[in-house]
C-alpha cells in the first residue's frame, strides 16, 4: 500500500501505523477540513432527527402569519426591568400611512418565555416512536417563534428548512451509494478482466459521459408521473441521479484495477488458491479505498445539488415532500424576492453543505495521497 505523508508525527508511531491511522493523522492538519467535518456531522444529526430542532410543525399553516419576517432572541431583558433569560418579543404589524406598507415592529410588553428541551408538536424519530421534546420551545403557542419568518401559508421557514435537510442530505448519500455499486462493480470487471469485456464496458462509460447531465435528468424525472407518493418519488429521484453518476468513479476504478493486477500481492493470492471475489474485494480494492471514500465525499455535494435543481425547476420531488429544492420554488417569483426575502434561507443551508462537504472531501483527498506533502 502506498505511504502517506506524515509530516511531524514520531517516526516509532509512523512505522507501526495503520494506512487509516496515516490518513487521520494527514486529515488533522487540514484545518478548513476539520471545520468542515464537524459541520457536515451537526447537519447530519440534524438530518436524522429533523423534528428535535424544528420549532413549529413544518406543515402547519397560520393565515395570521402571511410573509411573518424573521424573528430575534433575545438573552437580556431590560423592558421590564432588568432579567436573564431566552425569550423574543412578539412582532406588532403597523402600515406606513403613506405607501401602506407592512412595518413589523416588536412588541417589548408581551415576552415569551424560550424554554431548552420544552415540548412542542409531536414528531416520529425515525419510524420508531414519537416524540415532543423539543431543542427550542415556545412558551405561547398563538405568537409561535418564526425564526426564518414565514412563507405565503404562514408556514414557519425555519422549520421546514430543518425538514428539509433529511431528504436533501439523505439523497446525496443515497444516490452516491448506487453511483459507488455501479462504478465498483463495472469499474472493477471492466479493468480486471480486460478484453472484449473492458472494451464493451468503456464505450458504455463513453457514451454515459457524452450525455448532457441537466438535459437528461430533465427528460427522466419529467417522465415520472406526479400522482405518484413521497415516497416512490424520492426512490426514482435518487436512481435517476445515481444511472448519471457512476462513469467518472467507473473509469478510476478500472485504472486501478489494471495496475493493481499485475503487482506481486496479486500474483501470489492467486498462486495461493484464492477466489477472484477475495482478490478483488480483500485485496485489491482495500489498496485504494482512501480515494474511493474521497470521491464519494466530492460526489455528494453534486447529488445534493442536482436534487435542488430538479425540485425548484418542478420536475424533482413535488409538495407535500420537504427538501431545500421544494422550498426555494417559493421564492421563484418577483413578489416573493421584494416581499419576503427570508424565503432564500433554504439556498443558504445548500451553500453551506456543499461547502462543507467540498472542503471535507479536498482534505480526505490531500491525506489519501501519497505524494502531498
Amino acid at each position: 500500500m502506498a505511504d502517506i505523508a506524515v509530516t511531524n508525527i514520531q517516526p516509532d508511531r509512523a512505522a507501526v501505523a495503520s494506512q487509516w491511522q496515516l490518513i487521520w493523522w494527514a486529515f488533522r492538519r487540514h484545518k478548513l477540513a476539520m471545520v468542515a467535518l464537524v459541520v457536515t456531522v451537526i447537519m447530519y444529526i440534524v438530518a436524522i432527527i429533523p423534528g428535535f430542532f424544528a420549532i413549529n410543525d413544518p406543515t402547519l399553516q397560520n393565515a395570521r402569519a402571511t410573509f411573518h419576517p424573521p424573528q430575534q432572541l433575545h438573552l437580556i431583558d431590560t423592558s421590564n426591568g432588568f432579567s436573564f433569560g431566552l425569550h423574543y418579543y412578539p412582532l406588532k404589524l403597523t402600515r406606513d400611512p403613506e405607501t401602506l406598507a407592512a412595518i413589523f415592529k416588536e412588541d417589548t410588553t408581551k415576552r415569551v418565555d424560550v424554554s431548552l428541551f420544552g415540548r412542542g408538536y409531536e414528531y416520529s424519530v425515525l419510524g420508531l416512536f414519537n416524540s415532543n421534546i423539543h431543542l427550542l420551545a415556545s412558551s405561547d403557542k398563538t405568537t409561535p417563534l418564526l425564526l426564518f419568518g414565514a412563507d405565503r401559508l404562514g408556514r414557519d421557514v425555519f422549520s421546514r428548512t430543518i425538514q428539509g435537510a433529511q431528504i436533501s442530505l439523505s439523497i446525496g448519500l443515497v444516490g452516491v451509494f448506487f453511483s459507488l455499486l455501479l462504478g465498483i462493480v463495472l469499474g472493477g470487471i471492466s479493468g480486471y478482466y480486460g478484453g472484449r469485456l473492458d472494451f464493451f464496458i468503456q464505450r458504455l462509460i463513453d457514451f454515459v459521459l457524452s450525455l448532457p447531465t441537466i438535459p437528461i435528468w430533465l427528460a427522466m424525472a419529467a417522465a415520472l408521473p406526479q400522482g405518484w407518493p413521497a415516497a416512490l418519488q424520492y426512490m426514482m429521484i435518487t436512481i435517476i441521479l445515481s444511472l448519471t453518476g457512476w462513469a467518472q468513479l467507473a473509469r478510476v476504478v478500472r485504472g486501478r484495477f489494471l495496475s493493481l493486477r499485475t503487482e506481486e500481492f496479486v500474483a501470489a493470492a492467486r498462486l495461493d488458491g484464492a477466489r477472484e471475489s477475495r482478490i478483488i474485494f480483500r485485496h485489491m480494492l482495500p489498496s485504494f479505498a482512501s480515494h474511493i471514500i474521497a470521491s464519494i465525499t466530492l460526489a455528494v455535494p453534486a447529488m445534493i445539488l442536482a436534487e435542488t435543481s430538479l425540485s425548484f425547476l418542478g420536475l424533482g420531488l413535488q409538495p407535500p415532500t420537504i427538501s431545500w429544492g421544494v422550498l426555494l420554488r417559493e421564492a421563484q417569483n418577483i413578489r416573493s424576492i421584494a416581499t419576503a426575502p427570508w424565503l432564500f434561507m433554504p439556498g443558504l443551508a445548500v451553500v453551506i453543505a456543499v461547502m462543507a462537504l467540498n472542503l471535507l472531501g479536498d482534505g480526505l483527498r490531500d491525506a489519501a495521497d501519497p505524494y502531498n506533502k
